[in-house]
C-alpha cells in the first residue's frame, strides 16, 4: 500500500488550491497507532476508513481528484504524535488531517492544528478537550465519553439498583476523561466513586488499582482503559472473588477485549458503543450504511473481520468525503469547513443522521449499549438482565484478606440518545496495518484507492 501522488508536474502544482490539492489528488495525514499496544485500535480505524476510500477512488474519486491518506505509526505515543504531526505541516503538502487515534495524541497537537488552521477530521477518541472550548477547525463525528459515561452510570444505578461504582482507568488524558465524566454522572444521582484505582498507558500493571477496588467491596466498575489491560483487570478480579458488572468505554476495543477474555468472566461484561455490532441483527434499522462497510472490507481487506472499530473509521471516512463534495472542485481549507458545516441530518441509513453547524462541531450522539456472551459483544435490549452475581456467602468470602495482593492469592492461580455534553470539561495532564434499552428506529439527531505511506 506503498505510494503517492505524483505532484511534480508544473500544471498540478499550478491548478492547485490549496496545500495538499493538485490536479488529480487530495492528500491527507494520519498518526495513530500501527504498532504496539494499542495497534488493534489504529489498524482498525485506518482500515474502515480505507475501504471506503478505496471505494470511492475506484469510482472516479471526488470531482476527479483521488484521495491520498499518508499514515505515520504514533504507537500511541503523544510526543511521537506530536512529531508526526509536526512534519506533516512542515515537511509534507497536507490538505487536511484526519481519522486520529486516541485522547492524549490528539489533545497534543490541537495547538497545531489551530495555529496552522487546518481541518483535522473523524478521530477515534470521545474527549471533551476536543469539544470545549470550541475549535473551528474540529470535526468530532462519534458520541463524546462524557455521553457514554452518563448513559452507562445511569443504567447502573437506575436499572439496576448500584450505589458502590468504582473506577478504573488509566493515568493520562483519557483516563481522566473518562474519569471526570463518570463522576460527574454520578454527582446528578447524588453518588461519588467509591473508589479510583488507575495504570500506566503502556502498561499493564493493574495490580495496584485492583486492590483498591477490592477493598471498596465495588459493585460495578466502570472502566477506561484499552483491551490489554482490562482483560487482565477483569480476569484478576475475579480470580480475587469481586462479584460486580465490569463495564468499559468504547475506545477499549471490543472484539479485541472479546478476544482476551473469551468465555472465561462469570461477572457481567459491558460496553458502551457509539455504532452498533455491523452484523447485529438490529444494526440494519440503527445504522445501514454498516452493511456496506462489511461488503467493501470483504473486498478490500478480505482478511480481516468486521468490527465496531473499524465501522466508526469507515463512517468517518463517509462523512470526510461528503464534506470534499459539497466544498466542489475549487478546493481550499476554508471551503471544506463550510461544506462540512452544511451537514443537516445527513443520513447513514436507519435511524442514523450526522449533523454539524457554525456553532457545532459533533455530529453524532447516538451511544449503544453491548455485553459480552459467547465470545462477542452482542446489543444489550434490556439493561435490567445485566445484574451482578449475587454477594458472597461468608464462607467464600473468608478465602483471601482485603488487602492481599491479587498474583499472591491462592485463588488467582440498540440505540439510545445521548445526554448532550453540557458538563464543564475535567481538568487533565496534558499489529500493523465490532442504555436504557436498545430501541430500534428511536434514536434521534439534533442541533477510488488511498495510498499509504507508514
Amino acid at each position: 500500500m506503498l505510494a503517492a501522488c505524483n505532484a511534480d508536474s508544473p500544471r498540478q502544482q499550478e491548478d492547485a488550491t490549496a496545500p495538499g490539492v493538485t490536479d488529480d489528488a487530495i492528500h491527507l495525514a494520519s498518526s495513530l497507532a500501527l504498532t504496539g499496544h494499542a495497534s488493534y485500535l489504529g489498524v482498525q480505524t485506518l482500515r474502515g476508513a480505507l475501504s471506503y476510500i478505496h471505494h470511492i477512488n475506484d469510482t472516479g474519486g471526488v470531482h476527479g481528484r483521488r484521495i491520498m491518506v499518508t499514515a505515520a505509526d504514533d504507537g500511541y505515543d503523544p510526543p511521537r504524535c506530536l512529531a508526526n504531526t509536526q512534519r506533516f505541516l512542515i515537511d509534507g503538502d497536507v490538505f487536511a488531517l484526519f481519522s486520529y487515534v486516541g485522547t492524549p495524541t490528539t489533545m497534543r497537537v490541537l495547538p497545531l492544528v489551530e495555529e496552522a488552521r487546518i481541518p483535522l477530521v473523524g478521530m477515534f477518541t470521545g474527549a471533551n478537550g476536543l469539544r470545549e472550548p470550541f475549535n473551528r477547525y474540529v470535526f468530532n463525528v462519534r458520541a463524546s465519553y462524557y455521553q457514554e459515561t452518563k448513559a452507562a452510570v445511569r443504567h447502573l444505578v437506575r436499572d439496576l439498583g448500584l450505589t458502590r461504582i468504582a473506577v478504573f482507568y488509566q493515568y493520562d488524558a483519557y483516563g481522566f476523561d473518562g474519569l471526570t465524566g463518570t463522576e460527574i454522572a454520578l454527582r446528578e444521582l447524588g453518588l461519588a466513586p467509591v473508589t479510583r484505582g488507575s495504570y500506566v498507558r503502556g502498561t499493564t500493571k493493574v495490580e495496584e488499582g485492583l486492590r483498591r477496588i477490592l477493598a471498596a467491596d465495588a459493585q460495578a466498575v466502570v472502566m477506561v482503559g484499552t483491551y490489554e489491560p482490562s482483560a487482565r483487570f477483569i480476569r484478576l478480579a475475579e480470580q480475587a472473588g469481586l462479584r460486580a458488572v465490569f463495564h468499559c468505554l468504547s475506545f477499549t476495543g471490543a472484539e479485541e477485549l472479546a478476544r482476551l477474555l473469551g468465555n472465561a468472566p462469570v461477572n457481567p461484561v459491558t460496553m458502551s458503543q457509539v455504532v452498533p455490532p455491523p452484523r447485529a441483527k438490529e444494526t440494519p434499522d440503527l445504522l445501514a450504511a454498516a452493511a456496506d462497510y462489511v461488503q467493501l472490507l470483504r473486498r478490500y481487506f478480505p482478511d480481516e473481520t468486521p468490527n465496531t472499530i473499524g465501522l466508526e473509521g469507515y463512517v468517518n471516512a463517509r462523512i470526510l468525503v461528503e464534506g470534499l463534495r459539497r466544498a466542489g472542485r475549487n478546493l481550499t481549507r476554508e471551503g471544506f469547513v463550510q461544506a462540512l458545516e452544511s451537514l443537516r441530518d445527513y443520513p447513514l441509513g436507519g435511524s442514523t443522521y450526522v449533523s454539524f453547524s457554525p456553532e457545532s462541531r459533533q455530529g453524532m450522539n447516538q451511544v449503544y449499549f453491548t455485553r459480552l456472551h459467547d465470545g462477542q459483544f452482542d446489543l444489550i435490549r434490556d439493561f435490567g438482565e445485566v445484574r451482578p452475581l449475587p454477594a458472597p456467602t461468608p464462607d467464600e468470602a473468608s478465602g483471601q484478606a482485603p488487602d492481599q495482593a491479587p498474583d499472591q492469592a491462592p485463588a488467582l492461580s440498540g440505540a439510545e440518545q445521548a445526554p448532550r455534553p453540557d458538563a464543564p470539561p475535567g481538568t487533565a495532564p496534558s499489529s500493523p496495518v465490532g442504555d436504557i434499552t436498545v430501541r430500534p428506529g428511536t434514536a434521534e439527531v439534533r442541533p477510488g484507492t488511498a495510498e499509504v505511506r507508514p
